[in-house]
């Protein structure tokens, strides 16, 4: 069974960074598009960033400028750079990945999610 491992959530100061990863383990044939969602008390889950098995980005209006998602394709982890964060940036973080697992299906796989919290 495939799971998805986040670290690196926590509690910064206005201005201040953090780093988030995410390991995939299980059986694993490949990954494909992985990602960061986040969701805020009183908000809808929204789209962070995606970053593609070719390492193309995509980032939310919100956080361009502040925030930069990569990969390490040899060990199936994508991580979130990110800086100048704000109070608003305060949200449960999301790793998502589409994999695909021996039988050549693809699907969705979500991460518990982890907390980060910034503070004014």
């Amino acid at each position: 069974q495939v799971q998805l491992v986040e670290s690196g959530g926590g509690l910064v100061q206005a201005g201040g960074s953090l780093r988030l990863s995410c390991a995939a383990n299980g059986s694993i044939f490949s990954i494909n598009t992985m990602g960061w969602y986040r969701q805020a008390p009183g908000k809808q889950r929204e789209l962070v960033a995606t970053i593609t098995s070719g390492h193309s980005t995509n980032y939310a209006q919100s956080v361009k400028g502040r925030f930069t998602i990569s990969r390490d394709n040899a060990e199936n982890t994508v991580f979130l750079q990110m800086n100048s964060l704000k109070p608003e940036d305060t949200a449960v973080y999301y790793c998502y990945a589409g994999i695909t697992t021996p039988g050549y299906y693809t699907m969705p796989y979500w991460g518990k999610g982890t907390l980060v919290t910034v503070s004014s």
